[in-house]
């Protein structure tokens, strides 16, 4: 799964649909699929310096976190 963010997918001008999160209304952690194909996760970014420094990222990239139930009821 390519994970790519909301602000991305505008910049692009890509159409996204939801398909599922972990509430029923209003904001919360939520999967997109762009009309590309590609997947995009709404999630509460990462903060934490030192979990950012273990994680390593390459530029431009970000990590979001979201509750395991959120990925483990698209993963059966």
């Amino acid at each position: 799964m390519v994970l790519v963010s909301p602000t991305l997918a505008r910049e692009r001008k890509l159409r996204a649909v939801k398909i599922g999160g972990t509430c029923e209304g209003g904001t919360c952690p939520t999967l997109w699929r762009l009309e590309d194909g590609r997947v995009a996760v709404q999630g509460f970014a990462a903060t934490d310096p030192e979990l950012l420094a273990q994680l390593d990222l390459p530029a431009g990239e970000s990590v979001v976190i979201v509750p395991p139930a959120l990925l483990e009821a698209f993963a059966r």
